[in-house]
């Protein structure tokens, strides 16, 4: 496990809803290379012990998991929000679908976004993708089809608070 290189923009935390932050399933993550890919890894906030999306022990309060972020050690690239079979969320992650420069999304990927209006509508780290929020479940707790994942539990997304 090798710690990556790349710049990530912290997170802009006015703008992430209060459902979310009202919870205790918050990490914070490090973007490491794995199979020489970049991968986002979640972190216990505050430690340097893998989190576990299934297991909640190794989650914590938004507050917690932001004062991680900001003070370090050990140093994180992000912080994360963790689904589980207890919240009513539903995360749905549209990748590949937007231009990191002119924030230009690809029309399948606006009309998935605009048929969840009324969720929380975010871009990923990388720009390149959706995040997207709402209520909601997933039978069998997840799908993946080509681009498009849903989760509404044993999975996190990295959040960045920054609003489409």
């Amino acid at each position: 496990m090798i710690k990556a290189t790349a710049a990530v923009d912290p997170p802009i935390i006015e703008n992430i809803p209060e459902p979310l932050t009202e919870r205790p399933q918050w990490v914070c993550w490090r973007l490491e290379e794995r199979d020489e890919k970049l991968t986002k890894v979640p972190y216990t906030p505050g430690t340097r012990s893998r989190a576990s999306s299934t297991d909640l022990m190794t989650w914590s309060t938004f507050e917690e998991a932001l004062e991680a972020y900001e003070t370090g050690p050990p140093l994180y690239d992000g912080i994360g929000f963790v689904f589980s079979s207890a919240d009513p969320f539903v995360g749905i992650d549209l990748d590949d679908c937007r231009d990191p420069k002119s924030g230009h999304i690809d029309p399948w990927a606006l009309k998935i976004a605009d048929d969840a209006s009324e969720g929380y509508v975010e871009a990923s780290p990388s720009k390149t993708g959706v995040h997207i929020i709402v209520e909601g479940r997933v039978r069998d707790g997840g799908i993946r089809r080509g681009p498009v994942e849903m989760y509404s539990r044993d999975r996190f997304f990295t959040i960045t608070g920054e609003v489409l």
